[in-house]
């Protein structure tokens, strides 16, 4: 299919030479951007209008966990940090079923495309009763159904309460078990091919939930099957109370004593890393996804982004799990990262045209993505589009490149596309019936959370 973006008002790339288009057509073909350009001669079976219409690359989100969406503003939770505010959630998490974890994953996915999002990694670690394909299979049917990409992960936990973890019995499996069910993953579901719509990552969850035989013989299936690697890391300083009572080292050396390091590596959270810790990442070419609302929420600090940024570290931007942000909206996390790091770090703060390259480009590279995360002739047509003309933009499109994050965008957007498929279309999905998956969200939720 052919999708021509006809006369778009403003199109800012996010490519290498930070390129901003100016009253151009982009003309999309078999899932490609083909050409850009004013006036193209070409033909295309959907032609859309953009004569008011600012376009973006679409958002990358670099962690999430999606389950999470059935979980969100519980009063007993809210004033709690971290550890106490697991502790309670994991006596509701272990009622997950297919059934839950379809219809959160749908929601979760329907909120992002509606705000711009085109690719999303999900950390999934959650099995209760070992589903794992099961759970990942309700997860790549929600994403077909919406039409996003999805990177989500066979996460891991071998420790519970009994072991010193935090979780209880009836969500961790053993190592062995768990070694399989990551194997079968990737072989059913890790496509590494070009433009790819699912990728599987090996995320082993946490320090307090995952023993040190776990992390490392994920590190290796890994890498012997050419998949990335993911986990929690540096988000507490009780995270850090942890390691270093348990293990003697701080969370990152004990990382690194485990292969958990590299290239192939990004990490959620990295708040509490030192200098000489930050330089490890730098030389490593290990990578931090920020989450910034979620950091807020649970009181868990502020991420050194400068300071990573200053030293080439690898930098996405994410949501988090809903039931710490409590929402699944990357236009929102990109404006309070800005406005977070300009209250902490002032002048020393990126700018906010940083913040929009983090959410596209920087956490496309944490995916070990090059065919997204841009606006270029080439790359995978996955943008979206914002009509200037309503009074919330008066005055804010002076600077294309940081309205987003300085004045930010509060509703749905116009359009977003993704493989040069139109998903959301006049600010509603259009492959979804959001009424009836409003309403039996609903429903589920009244059951997975005993509130009938």
């Amino acid at each position: 299919m052919a999708l021509l973006l006809r006369n778009v008002r403003c199109a800012v790339s996010c490519d290498k030479n930070d390129t901003v288009y100016e009253k151009v057509d982009i003309f999309c073909e078999d899932g490609i951007i083909k050409e850009i350009g004013k006036d193209l001669d070409v033909a295309a079976e959907k032609v859309i209008n953009c004569t008011y219409m600012m376009c973006y690359p679409g958002l990358v989100n670099s962690h999430h966990h999606m389950y999470q969406y059935f979980s969100r503003n519980l009063p007993q939770t809210q004033n709690l940090e971290l550890f106490d505010w697991l502790t309670i959630l994991y006596g509701m998490w272990k009622n997950a079923d297919d059934e839950v974890i379809n219809l959160s994953s749908k929601c979760a996915l329907a909120e992002l495309a509606k705000t711009g999002c085109t690719t999303c990694f999900d950390h999934q670690y959650l099995f209760p009763a070992g589903n794992s394909i099961n759970f990942l299979d309700a997860q790549f049917a929600a994403a077909d159904e919406v039409g996003m990409r999805l990177y989500t992960s066979r996460g891991s936990m071998n420790m519970s309460q009994k072991d010193g973890g935090l979780p209880p019995d009836s969500v961790v499996q053993t190592t062995d078990q768990i070694l399989k069910d990551t194997m079968e993953a990737l072989e059913k579901y890790n496509d590494k091919s070009w433009g790819s719509m699912r990728n599987v990552a090996v995320a082993p969850c946490a320090p307090f939930t995952v023993d040190a035989d776990l992390y490392r013989e994920s590190a290796h299936l890994a890498r012997q099957m050419g998949a990335r690697i993911h986990t929690h890391l540096c988000e507490t300083k009780d995270e850090e109370t942890y390691t270093l009572t348990a293990f003697k080292m701080r969370p990152l050396e004990y990382m690194q004593t485990l292969g958990m390091v590299g290239d192939d590596v990004w990490y959620a959270h990295g708040i509490h890393f030192n200098d000489e810790e930050l330089d490890v990442l730098a030389k490593t070419g290990t990578g931090v996804a920020h989450c910034p609302i979620s950091n807020m929420k649970l009181s868990s600090g502020v991420a050194r982004i400068p300071d990573m940024l200053e030293r080439n570290i690898k930098v996405g931007l994410a949501v988090d799990g809903s039931a710490s942000n409590d929402g699944s909206n990357l236009l929102e996390e990109m404006r309070v990262a800005y406005l977070l790091s300009r209250a902490f770090y002032g002048a020393k703060s990126p700018t906010a045209y940083d913040f929009l390259k983090m959410a596209t480009v920087g956490s496309a590279s944490l995916l070990g993505r090059d065919d997204i995360g841009s606006i270029e002739i080439g790359k995978c047509a996955d943008m979206f589009l914002i009509d200037k003309r309503r009074v919330e933009l008066v005055g804010a499109a002076y600077d294309p490149k940081a309205m987003l994050t300085t004045v930010g965008y509060k509703g749905a957007v116009d359009y977003t596309i993704v493989g040069g498929n139109v998903i959301v279309e006049e600010g509603k999905l259009k492959n979804i019936d959001e009424e009836h998956l409003t309403e039996i969200g609903h429903e589920k939720i009244k059951s997975y959370l005993n509130m009938e």
